[in-house]
């Protein structure tokens, strides 16, 4: 049985006898002392007030003129009333008094009703203390389950709990074959008995419809005697199936969520019958209850867990990839770039012209593998680390440094590059190589896409950020192609393609933006585009001027894409 704290009592009870008739006052004082009480006495409502007030008395007699319509409570309280007169019975009802007696009884059944109401009294008070106890015990279970996400622990904690909580010799619990729930099992038995055998979790079929039963019917299974009691058809296979001839009293409770049966536990005390009190059924349902939660929701945290860490060692290994692939691709290709322009500065001889305009294709299309390799590169260099080379850089430089390097390539599509000569200067925190890279492919996107005659716009200033700190905003703005307004949406993610840049067959990796958008992003700044189809494109970048937080530079690196007016460099 559970333990409750100490009753506080004294050896000598202490009992207050307030009657209005003064020799009936010193009669019952006198029975009481002779039967071993100590005894303070009241004739009139202000004594009674006086001696209760500071004092808790075993008991009190009490005449009804003094009751004065107080209510009684945590003292017994034994009437004295004249039965042969008018008083209604039904006024002790409301007034918490435990009981009453005739005025003329005779000494000894006065002593008797005296010692019986203080005996109820007590035994109240001890199962009272009992069942806070178990109350408090049966929480701090319910906390430890809910403190951890691993099931096996939560099984632990559960099976020792209750054990201890109970005072019983055995408990046991696991669950069944169920995608809510992993398989566990775990028992607890009182020091100085041999666990379990684990024949217990060979009866899942025969088990789980009768648990199931149980739980459909909100129910626990307590049988307070297996001597006596024969009738309860899972108690006695879960006793047989323990191998525990002895157990004499036992609770089978269903573990579950919805309407099945989760698993299912067994408490088992071995030597003495048990009454299961309805409060011990109910805090034990209300600790399963718990149980039955946290497994599940633990068994759902535990699968994320083991899914991020799948995708971070998939991350990984793709990065770890593209660095070899383009490790291995980068070496020959070096190879024939040199090759290439050794036969062009004829070192093998003259080149008949034929064979040079095939050198010219090998050329390109060298070049366009060469820009994907580097592009790769970089996305695997950015997955792996996101480091950043922070110091004061002149925005306008960097733009006037992208631009005179892609004049060339503007001028050969007669595409006019307007606004990177502007003489403002806005300066930022910002990595300059990568800054540059940004600017790069956006230009390198906007040349592209844009048809001959046309032309790219680039304008730069200060503003306020959504956080109220200033930033610098670049616009580039071109006369291309544009894009789908139902595909904007995709343009950042790498690989991807407009669906129009690829019916017309403009080459591309689907990188440029991916990666413009990543470093914009570890910048702590945003990257946005606007497009209109067949009318051109025009791509925002938003950098704090006070550079990123430190924990944006530790990010890695995101999804980006290319798009029109821009899908991305090559």
């Amino acid at each position: 049985m559970v333990q409750a704290p100490a009753e506080f009592h004294s050896a000598r009870h202490e009992a207050v006898v307030a009657l209005t008739d003064d020799a009936r006052l010193d009669a019952v004082a006198s029975v009481l002392n002779d039967a071993g009480f100590s005894v303070r006495k009241a004739s009139d409502a202000g004594s009674l007030a006086e001696e209760l007030e500071g004092n808790r008395a075993a008991v009190v007699l009490l005449d009804a003129e003094l009751t004065d319509g107080y209510r009684w409570e945590g003292t017994p309280v034994l009437l004295l009333v004249d039965l042969a007169g008018d008083f209604d019975l039904a006024r002790l009802e409301p007034w918490g008094i435990a009981d009453y007696i005739s005025r003329d009884a005779a000494p000894r059944e006065l002593t008797h009703r005296v010692e019986t109401l203080i005996g109820r009294a007590r035994e109240r008070r001890r199962i009272r203390a009992e069942a806070e106890f178990l109350r408090e015990s049966l929480r701090n279970v319910s906390a430890a389950i809910r403190g951890t996400n691993s099931p096996q622990q939560m099984a632990g904690h559960l099976v020792r709990g209750f054990g201890e909580s109970l005072g019983v010799d055995h408990v046991w619990f696991t669950t069944f074959q169920d995608s809510r729930v992993p398989r566990i099992s775990a028992q607890w038995s009182l020091p100085g008995h041999a666990k379990l055998p684990d024949t217990l979790g060979a009866f899942e079929d025969e088990a789980r419809e009768q648990t199931t039963s149980l739980w459909s019917a909100a129910e626990a299974l307590a049988v307070p005697d297996h001597q006596t009691d024969q009738s309860a058809a899972l108690a006695e296979d879960l006793r047989e199936w323990s191998g525990l001839g002895s157990v004499r009293a036992s609770v089978a409770l269903p573990v579950g969520e919805g309407e099945s049966a989760l698993g299912i536990i067994w408490i088992a005390q071995l030597e003495k019958p048990r009454d299961w009190s309805r409060a011990e059924i109910a805090l034990i349902q209300h600790v399963a209850g718990n149980l039955a939660h946290s497994l599940i929701q633990g068994h759902l945290i535990s699968a994320q867990l083991q899914v991020l860490q799948q995708l971070r060692e998939l991350d990984k290994a793709k990065t770890d990839f593209l660095a070899t692939v383009n490790h291995e691709l980068r070496t020959p290709l070096t190879s024939i770039t040199a090759y290439l322009d050794m036969i062009r500065d004829g070192a093998g001889g003259p080149v008949p012209p034929g064979i040079l305009s095939m050198m010219d294709v090998i050329s390109r299309n060298s070049d366009r593998l060469r820009r994907l390799i580097e592009d790769m590169l970089t996305v695997s260099q950015q997955d792996a680390s996101g480091n950043l080379n922070l110091k004061q850089v002149e925005l306008g430089q960097v733009l006037r440094i992208v631009v005179a390097a892609l004049r060339p390539l503007a001028d050969s599509r007669n595409v006019t590059i307007t606004g990177a000569d502007s003489h403002e200067d806005v300066k930022v925190q910002a990595d300059e190589a990568q800054l540059e890279q940004v600017f790069t492919n956006i230009v390198a996107n906007a040349i592209k896409f844009t048809p001959k005659g046309g032309r790219i716009s680039i304008s730069f200033m200060t503003a306020a950020s959504e956080a109220g700190g200033p930033c610098a905003v670049v616009d580039v703005m071109d006369t291309g192609v544009g894009i789908p307004e139902q595909e904007i949406a995709q343009v950042f993610t790498r690989f991807y393609r407009a669906s129009n840049a690829s019916s017309a067959a403009i080459p591309g990796s689907g990188l440029g933006l991916a990666i413009a958008h990543d470093i914009v992003r570890r910048h702590g700044g945003s990257l946005e585009l606007s497009s209109v189809l067949g009318e051109g494109t025009t791509v925002s970048v938003h950098l704090p001027v006070d550079g990123p937080q430190a924990d944006e530079t530790d990010d890695d690196g995101a999804d980006g894409d290319e798009a029109a007016g821009a899908p991305q460099t090559d």
